[in-house]
């Protein structure tokens, strides 16, 4: 499928959004048969940021002008996201990681460090397994490789952990199900999807006014769309493909950090030392998932300390 078009959106199409970002600008490659979007500023070594669901990658907005004041900084909508192609195929994360490895190759780059959050942290993740000689150092945010694990999240909320806010020791994550469904989200929440916007950051954020009205509606004029819906819940849907993919793994070599929150800070210190030998694990406790909106400042302090050591 091809990209949606990003004027049809107005206010919130690339090319009005990219204003916020002074020297930041939009771009198209085609790479690994996928036409992607990103947005690139800054000069310096490659970093390179990879969003998660349901956002794109004015998710990054936030932290991406401070980090730009260091790095060449390169936000990609990865497959099926945004701007970028709604193919039918290719959402398991060693496709991904490909594209993201074409990607560089397209940009005269051999390599870089990567950034991902939620989703885009599982097609880092990806990324520096099949790529290790291309991954200078790997970040981590809320999100990590697909493994086995997964097959122990509950089908039913354990007692009293199912409120209005996500139980940080209990998490329940029922949208890892619902959005494995075919055809049936995208019938039910095309042209209403703020609705989940508006359920979903306010479940797993602990300050959901972070997430401005503006951000919302950024989100939303993109997931109303089926085709965006569909795409987005295929990253869902190649789990099993990526479980499978990561029993053939070895242990990540390069330097890795992660960054929880108070959803996730637990399961990255029990689970990153069994994929990576040189882990750090760096705990936000008081944001909830949507970290880059919540607490901007203390994310970058984690992510130029890690990225930055001599400089403190």
């Amino acid at each position: 499928m091809l990209p949606t078009t990003s004027t049809s959106l107005g206010a919130y199409s690339d090319e009005e959004l990219v204003k916020r970002l002074p020297g930041f600008t939009n771009h198209y490659a085609t790479v690994n048969g996928v036409r992607l979007h990103y947005v690139e500023g800054g000069s310096g070594p490659a970093l390179v940021c990879l969003p998660g669901w349901p956002q794109t990658w004015y998710s990054y907005h936030p932290i991406a002008a401070e980090l730009a004041r260091h790095y060449r900084v390169i936000i990609v909508d990865i497959r099926g996201m945004g701007s970028s192609e709604k193919h039918a195929t290719g959402y398991d994360k060693k496709t991904m990681a490909r594209d993201i490895y074409e990607l560089l190759g397209h940009l005269g780059l051999e390599k870089a460090s990567l950034l991902g959050h939620d989703i885009g942290g599982m097609v880092a993740s990806s990324f520096g397994f099949n790529y290790p000689q291309a991954t200078e150092k790997l970040i981590l945010a809320d999100g990590a490789h697909p493994s086995e694990g997964m097959r122990q999240m509950p089908l039913l909320p354990p007692p009293g952990a199912f409120t209005d806010k996500m139980d940080g020791q209990q998490p329940y994550v029922w949208w890892m199900a619902f959005n494995q469904v075919k055809e049936l989200p995208e019938q039910l929440l095309a042209g209403r999807f703020e609705f989940l916007l508006n359920y979903l950051f306010r479940y797993v954020m602990l300050d959901e006014s972070r997430m401005s009205a503006f951000d919302r509606a950024v989100y939303a004029a993109v997931y109303n769309q089926p085709e965006n819906i569909r795409a987005a819940n295929a990253w869902y849907q190649a789990l099993e493909q990526d479980i499978a993919d990561a029993n053939t793994y070895g242990r990540l070599p390069m330097p890795v950090l992660g960054i929880g929150s108070h959803v996730s800070y637990s399961y990255l210190q029990m689970s990153l030392p069994y994929m990576a030998e040189n882990v750090e694990v760096v705990g936000i406790l008081d944001s909830g998932h949507y970290m880059f909106e919540e607490k901007p400042a203390q994310v970058l302090k984690a992510v130029l300390g890690f990225l930055r050591p001599s400089a403190g």
